[in-house]
């Protein structure tokens, strides 16, 4: 062999040696993380022996003689799969992410400190259940001791290895439980109702005049779209299912909500990308076992890992000191199970989405701030954040009476007019009894134990259904709701009157509307309106989704009755169902308009659409587009960046209104000259604009073009898969994946319409519960039980999820030990 060939031929012999020692290198540190399934494990503060079974998902169901125990073991198994993820979590609800990362995420910190979630939670902790607090205890205890038995970064997942690079000088802290409440105060932001609303009135406020900004909420629509609760009415001081509200005039007062309701009002919805949620329950004289079906979905940002993890926790028997028998979602970082079923109810959530946040404009001077004609003085209070590779900082937060002013930290929260800074009154910013309320929901056994569990269900407060073997269906609407003295929170005002504060109690829990095995044998709730304010008083909201979603849901109900009995299968169906619910306004609207060139052979597809939006449909691909040009060309030019719509059924109805209305100062673009723009003329440059867009993307031919090639779910890791660095991306980060639906379908997959087609917004799991055998209730997570990248739980449910599929539920003891492919046992 000639000399340069064997040099090459050394050389490349020396890289692919170094490529294998390095890939053994990289394999030996990812599998050095995964946890022991099988076998044998001492867990010291044990009282007893635990068994725990995982399936082939490597869903855990936990076996313990004692609560402690039970929840011990918990937090062992959260740890093993997750504790990253729940590292991440509490530096992130403390606001000290920076202690990780370094200045980049100093303003997050700035923002939690200023509004002091982890305070919330440190002062919450002894106001617990004495119950609650040893079982938080117990949970943290079973964290620490993984902690212990895993003390370097290799031993505990790959992210700690590689923020070992960066930071090598962290080490994790031990779990307390303040870390476990922290995080329901993250959720219940997540959850918090309008205050979105809110500053994007304000901000449009600032290009618009009031009545034209009140044409973008229109109010919600009860002549079309049905509320959750249908009867019942406050009587003597609590709410009552059969009792009728007053009658004042009623034919005058009917006609004149009819009025209002065409009538542009200050009306809104929850625009956030999406987040919602889907839940309803069958009674069981609908449906082919003759007990109730309960199935829910909520719809949350997706992540990977997924916020949430499937598991079991069983007392071996059923004691009154050890009285669980629970399967469902769990939230890793909080013991119990937050939504599923016990061994004879079952509940679900929804955003309910009252208005619990109120934004105060304040004037400041110095150290004081104006209230009722004094100066009052400023509570103040130094927070030093501790930054990776740099030196501390340390902030001033400062705080009125109605909370801590928030305008320095966050996008948006400006002051204007009269006002130099901008308080945030938020329920979840009191201490409350969330965390009793999942303990009591996870032993309770019948509809008044489960009522009585609601009660303590502060924040964030949620429609919750529910279902019981013994055939009893109902809903509880639970939550601190405040009571204002003047406003109803749909814009900013001001806090030096005192004219808007919260009255010192709120709702009382026995005045929010509740039902019990309605007439129609069904209920539903979808973030819709949940009682017409007609014959409810107390303010709940004023910003609903607009049910769309819930109206289909009710519809395709009604359709299976009237087929049959409802069985699983049709749950499942209707969890899936892609219909378009404001395509039989628009598509109408867009074929009466004139349109030549390439665009019309586009507008031909809608002729025959059935209004699904499956991954193949070319139709789906192009009315999408078609509506998201709308929406950019009828309002950019109109509003400031951050009070542009993003999509949503709000936009459903403001769109339906200026459709009768051709000539609407909406349509006209401001930023053209000597042109006023009418409604077709939008709606003719949407369409074209709609084609060029969709066939640079998917080529000219259009009955080629798919929906599922524009709409696609990146699943990214909440910390390193947005680090910058594409290599450290590609190890946490999976997909794309081309998934159907669409914001407010039922199977609701958000997207941005300011942005792309880009998914932002998932059913972040899918339950269907049946109360005629719990065996045979389905489950499906987003990704997978295993915040390990590359062990094969950490995204094995996507594919599944993706198309709808669901994995069996197991709850007796015989079926889950049969479907066991590990078992751990834990000795004291």
């Amino acid at each position: 062999m000639p000399w340069p060939l064997r040099w090459f031929a050394r050389v490349l012999t020396v890289l692919l040696v170094l490529a294998l020692v390095l890939a053994g290198v990289l394999v030996y540190t990812v599998r050095k993380s995964f946890p022991q399934l099988d076998g044998s494990l001492r867990l010291p503060g044990l009282t007893g022996s635990v068994e725990i079974y995982r399936d082939k998902s490597g869903i855990p169901h936990i076996y313990a003689d004692s609560a402690a125990d039970l929840f011990m073991a918990q937090g062992f198994v959260h740890a093993q799969d997750r504790f990253y993820e729940m590292d991440f979590r509490r530096h992130t609800t403390a606001g000290r992410l920076s202690e990780l990362f370094g200045k980049s995420t100093l303003d997050n910190d700035k923002a939690l400190r200023t509004m002091g979630w982890r305070r919330v939670a440190e002062q919450e902790l002894p106001e617990l259940a004495q119950k609650t607090q040893d079982f938080l205890n117990a949970y943290a205890k079973g964290v620490n001791a993984w902690l212990s038995a895993n003390p370097n970064a290799s031993d505990r997942s790959l992210e700690y290895s590689i923020l070992k690079l960066q930071n090598g000088d962290y080490h994790p802290e031990k779990w307390t439980a303040v870390d476990s409440l922290a995080w329901l105060k993250a959720m219940a932001w997540d959850l918090r109702s309008n205050m979105e609303d809110e500053i994007d009135r304000a901000l449009a406020l600032t290009k618009l005049p009031r009545e034209r900004v009140e044409q973008l909420y229109p109010g919600y629509p009860y002549d079309r779209h049905s509320p959750i609760v249908t009867e019942g009415a406050i009587d003597h001081g609590r709410f009552d299912q059969l009792a009728v509200p007053r009658q004042r005039a009623t034919a005058a007062l009917t006609q004149a909500a009819k009025t209002l309701d065409d009538v542009p009002e200050t009306l809104g919805t929850e625009d956030r990308d999406g987040i919602g949620s889907n839940s309803w329950v069958v009674s069981g004289e609908h449906t082919a076992s003759g007990k109730p079906l309960l199935a829910n979905d909520p719809h949350l940002s997706p992540q990977l890992p997924s916020v949430w993890y499937q598991a079991g926790l069983h007392c071996r028997k059923i004691t009154e000191e050890c009285p669980y028998d629970v399967t469902g979602f769990t939230f890793s970082g909080v013991p119990g199970v937050v939504i599923g079923h016990t061994d004879k109810i079952s509940w679900g959530f929804t955003n309910l989405g009252p208005d619990v946040a109120d934004l105060f404009l304040e004037q400041v001077e110095g150290d004081t701030y104006l209230y009722r004609g004094e100066q009052v003085k400023l509570e103040t209070r130094q927070e030093q954040i501790k930054v990776a590779g740099g030196a501390p900082v340390t902030i001033t937060v400062k705080s009125t009476r109605h909370g801590p002013l928030i305008n320095e930290v966050m996008d948006g929260a400006q002051p204007s007019g009269e006002a130099n800074a901008v308080a945030l009154q938020w329920t979840a910013l009191t201490p409350g009894r969330t965390a009793d309320a999942i303990f009591a929901l996870n032993e309770a056994g019948d509809w008044e134990q489960f009522k009585a569990a609601a009660a303590l269900f502060d924040v964030p407060s949620q429609n919750l259904i529910y279902a019981d073997t013994s055939g009893k269906i109902g809903y509880q609407a639970p939550g601190r709701i405040p009571v204002r003295e003047n406003g109803d929170g749909t814009w900013p005002v001001p806090g030096w009157t005192g004219e808007y504060d919260w009255k010192t109690a709120p709702i009382p829990y026995d005045q929010l509307p509740s039902v019990e095995d309605p007439a129609e044998g069904f209920i539903v709730t979808a973030n819709n309106a949940v009682i017409d304010p007609r014959r409810y008083q107390p303010l709940l909201t004023k910003d609903w989704a607009y049910g769309y979603r819930s109206e289909r849901i009710r519809d395709r109900i009604k359709e299976a009755i009237g087929k049959g009995k409802i069985d699983a299968a049709t749950m499942s169906g209707i969890q899936q169902d892609t219909s378009n619910g404001f395509a039989e306004t628009l598509v109408p609207a867009l074929m009466r308009v004139d349109l030549a060139g390439p665009g019309g052979e586009a507008r031909q597809l809608l002729k025959t659409w059935d209004r699904t939006q499956g991954l193949d449909s070319a139709a789906a691909a192009y009315f999408n587009a078609v509506w998201r040009q709308v929406l950019v060309l009828t309002f950019n030019d109109d509003l400031p960046e951050g009070a542009r719509p993003s999509g949503g059924d709000r936009w459903y109805d403001v769109i339906r209104r200026l459709l009768d209305l051709p000539d609407d100062p909406f349509w006209d673009d401001v930023t053209t000259k000597n042109r006023k723009e009418t409604r077709d003329d939008i709606l003719r440059q949407a369409m074209a604009s709609a084609y060029q867009e969709v066939s640079e993307r998917l080529g000219p031919d259009v009955k080629s073009w798919r929906w599922g090639d524009l709409h696609q779910l990146e699943l990214v890791n909440g910390s390193l898969g947005t680090s910058g660095i594409a290599p450290v991306e590609a190890l946490f980060n999976r997909g794309p994946f081309a998934v159907p639906g669409n914001k407010d379908a039922v199977n609701a997959t958000g997207w941005n319409v300011q942005r792309d087609y880009a998914i932002t917004a998932v059913p972040s799991m899918r339950m269907i519960v049946d109360l005629s055998d719990l065996d045979k209730s389905q489950w499906i997570n987003l990704t997978g039980a295993s915040g390990h990248a590359f062990h094969e739980n950490y995204w094995d449910q996507t594919e599944a999820w993706t198309r709808g599929g669901l994995l069996p539920m197991y709850a007796k003891p015989e079926s889950i030990k049969k479907a066991a492919a590990h078992t751990l046992r834990l000795t004291p």
